[in-house]
């Protein structure tokens, strides 16, 4: 059950991840991992997006592609950043960006040991399939850090998460 809500502040946190480069494409580089600070989005409209693990299969099917081809609508109705968060390690959420073709676009964040999920309760105990200790489906709108939508998945598969109720959301 999500403790944060409409009209919360986030909480302070930070993510990993692997800045887009155009060195990545070939493969053959993996990047230096950085952090990226909750605070980075003060004053910013950001939409994030949460999925329980990279290249698991609705994860990789059908959450994020339909953000990457609604990532010009995103854009158009003012948002800043677009990012998705999942318990992986940053190398494998930048395997998985460069994959998807998120380059530049679309930020894909690490939370390790889904952290800074589980301090909003969204993290989600996925153990019993071999998983561990994962970030929930769900997604999030922020305007300067405060929560303006918070969709989370009840059950199996995408759709108060997914990219077309959050654009609706907008």
């Amino acid at each position: 059950m999500a403790s944060i809500k409409v009209g919360d502040t986030i909480p302070e946190g930070t993510f990993k991840y692997v800045p887009y480069t155009s060195e990545l494409e070939s493969g053959l580089a993996c990047g230096i991992p950085t952090t990226l600070s909750t605070n980075d989005w003060k004053g910013k409209k950001v939409v994030l997006f949460s999925v329980p693990g990279a290249f698991t299969p609705t994860c990789h099917v059908n959450h994020l592609p339909p953000y990457i081809q609604k990532y010009d609508e995103f854009k158009a109705k003012g948002v800043d950043v677009v990012a998705v968060v999942a318990a992986n390690d940053p190398f494998v959420m930048s395997g998985w960006g460069r994959v998807e073709g998120l380059k530049d676009k679309i930020l894909a964040l690490s939370d390790t040991e889904a952290k800074w999920s589980k301090s909003i309760g969204l993290d989600k105990d996925l153990t019993a399939v071999g998983l561990g200790i994962r970030t929930a489906r769900y997604a999030l709108i922020l305007d300067d850090l405060v929560v303006k939508y918070v969709g989370v998945e009840a059950a199996a598969g995408v759709s108060v998460s997914g990219a077309d109720e959050v654009l609706a959301k907008l």
